[in-house]
């Protein structure tokens, strides 16, 4: 397991290192995204993935990798939306940023952690296709939840989907590696 949390925190420190520069580049113009807008990042992102894949060819220079980090992003962004509420023209410092990134990050980590122990690390032996199928799974899952005024009767909430589409294209990630 600490082998995991090692290539976990790397994987994440590259996102994060990222998504802290475009918040030094652009500011929190993503606090004006709805819940529904974060997952139509997400979903043109992952099914670019899917399309390279099937396709064995891409066109535009950022590559697989490069989507899932962006993946990872944007999740982290819809949990943070859900949280503050209210998506709105906000500027946010990019310390206060960094520390509600982090914040998503280690709950998203503690919730792998615990189910790697149960499945005993699964995702190993997935393919890349599978992260990109399960990711596009869990946002038809969030759209539904959201055509539902966000109300499940068994099922978990949307906040439960983001995490897991960060964990998916972690692994992703550090499989790639």
């Amino acid at each position: 397991m600490s082998v995991t949390n090692q290539q976990y925190d790397a994987v994440i420190q590259q996102c994060k290192k990222i998504f802290i520069q475009k918040a030094a580049d652009y500011g929190t113009a993503w606090r004006i995204l709805r819940i529904i807008s974060v997952v139509d990042q997400i979903f043109i992102k992952a099914l670019r993935i899917r399309t390279i894949q099937d396709k064995k060819m891409q066109l535009v220079s950022d590559d697989i990798a490069s989507e899932f980090k962006a993946i990872v992003n944007y999740a982290v962004i819809g949990l943070i939306q859900l949280e503050i509420g209210n998506a709105q023209v906000e500027e946010i410092p990019v310390a206060q940023v960094e520390q509600w990134y982090e914040k998503q990050i280690d709950i998203a980590k503690n919730i792998m952690q615990n189910k790697n122990h149960d499945y005993g690390e699964a995702w190993r032996d997935m393919s890349q296709e599978s992260f990109a199928d399960l990711i596009l799974m869990k946002l038809m899952r969030i759209k539904q939840i959201l055509a539902n005024d966000g109300k499940t009767m068994v099922s978990e909430g949307i906040d439960a989907n983001f995490i897991d589409i960060i964990n998916y294209a972690v692994f992703a990630l550090i499989l790639m590696k």
